[in-house]
């Protein structure tokens, strides 16, 4: 697939794109409010909910159609272009039949292959401007295989939003960010406009700054954020949204780093990265085969690979050698979880033959 960049009638190319609106559109007054004062501090898109999926039903889960004629009035009155979700083939024919000049699939919808296809079915023929949030779950091979079936259909106009990735365990963010995985799409797909959605991430406004500040320093194209002309009164999602007067202070804060200027000043460094990666390796490489050796004398003596008690050895004593280096202790217990699974494999490895 040969994505190019995300094409906007009268947006400016230049780093951060921000898209910003309301989580829902819940009123014409409230949509129009919060559109004047973003269009005020200069947001060219309008973002708007208008169908709205919930986790359970009961909540509010939009306005529906009539919300269509209120984002036509936002393109009247403040030449804003504007943006919504789709779910379904009815809402990308009723959305088109607005007006509407940019589509996003949510989270949900992009976990479904069937739903996806039948949205790349809805779109085909047309040059629709389309954002694909990250699946709700952290797999990158659905991300990949939703952006093919909307390229398979026709479709070039295409971007990405990261949105986080939910987990059981919920911590201090809503969506745990994993950058890993949009790092990793952007190495496979290196032209694709890619999007963060910091007030999923986050969930809470005061984490939308910080957020939106790291997306910029991973070169992220731009934002997707929520702001509402009266936040606590939202209708969804009321803890992550901004005023826009917050958000303009936000966006004003944030540091762009250049990334045109030449690498030579650090082609040195990333040398020695390369160097010591080599030794890692190679260290590896020597660990893996002395764990052959324990293995090989755990057969011989009739012994069980798993020794619960000296992995919990290694764990702790590992961890308390690396932060005494300044190394975080959840990296180092990633890292020697990772080793210990490997030598496990290896080990078990020998004790079939």
């Amino acid at each position: 697939m040969e994505i190019r960049k995300l094409e906007l009638k009268g947006v400016d190319s230049k780093r951060p794109l921000v898209i910003a609106g309301p989580c829902s559109a819940e009123s014409r007054e409230q949509v129009l409010e919060t559109a004047e004062k973003l269009a005020a501090n200069g947001i060219k898109v309008f973002r708007a909910g208008i169908w709205k999926p919930r986790t359970k039903p009961g909540g509010f889960e939009g306005v529906g159609v009539p919300g269509l004629a209120w984002l036509k009035e936002v393109k009247e009155k403040f030449g804003m272009l504007t943006a919504t979700e789709v779910a379904t083939p009815s809402h990308v024919f009723e959305a088109l039949k607005a007006g509407v000049d940019v589509l996003w699939i949510g989270a949900r919808t992009v976990t479904n292959p069937f739903a996806m296809q039948a949205l790349a079915d809805a779109l085909r023929g047309t040059d629709m401007p389309v954002l694909v949030k990250n699946p709700v779950n952290p797999d990158l091979e659905l991300w990949v295989g939703a952006i093919q079936r909307l390229y398979n259909a026709g479709l070039r106009n295409l971007g990405v939003i990261h949105r986080g990735f939910s987990s059981y365990d919920k911590k201090i963010y809503r969506n745990a960010p994993l950058w890993h995985i949009p790092i990793e799409l952007r190495r496979r797909f290196p032209e694709i406009t890619m999007l963060c959605d910091p007030s999923h991430i986050g969930g809470r406004r005061e984490l939308v700054a910080p957020l939106a500040q790291q997306a910029m320093d991973l070169n992220f194209d731009g934002l997707i954020v929520e702001s509402h002309c009266d936040p606590d009164s939202a209708l969804s999602d009321a803890a992550q949204q901004l005023t826009p007067e917050v958000l303009d202070y936000t966006l004003d804060m944030l540091v762009i780093r250049d990334n045109v200027q030449t690498t030579e000043n650090i082609s040195v460094l990333r040398k020695e990265i390369d160097s010591l990666d080599t030794q890692l390796l190679q260290l590896l490489a020597k660990r893996m085969g002395v764990s052959r050796e324990i293995g090989t004398y755990k057969k011989e003596h009739n012994m069980p690979v798993l020794q619960d008690r000296r992995y919990d050895e290694i764990l702790g004593s590992r961890r308390e050698m690396g932060e005494s280096l300044d190394l975080d202790g959840e990296f180092v217990n990633r890292i020697m979880a990772c080793i210990h699974e490997e030598s496990v494999r290896v080990q078990m490895k020998l004790m079939e033959k």
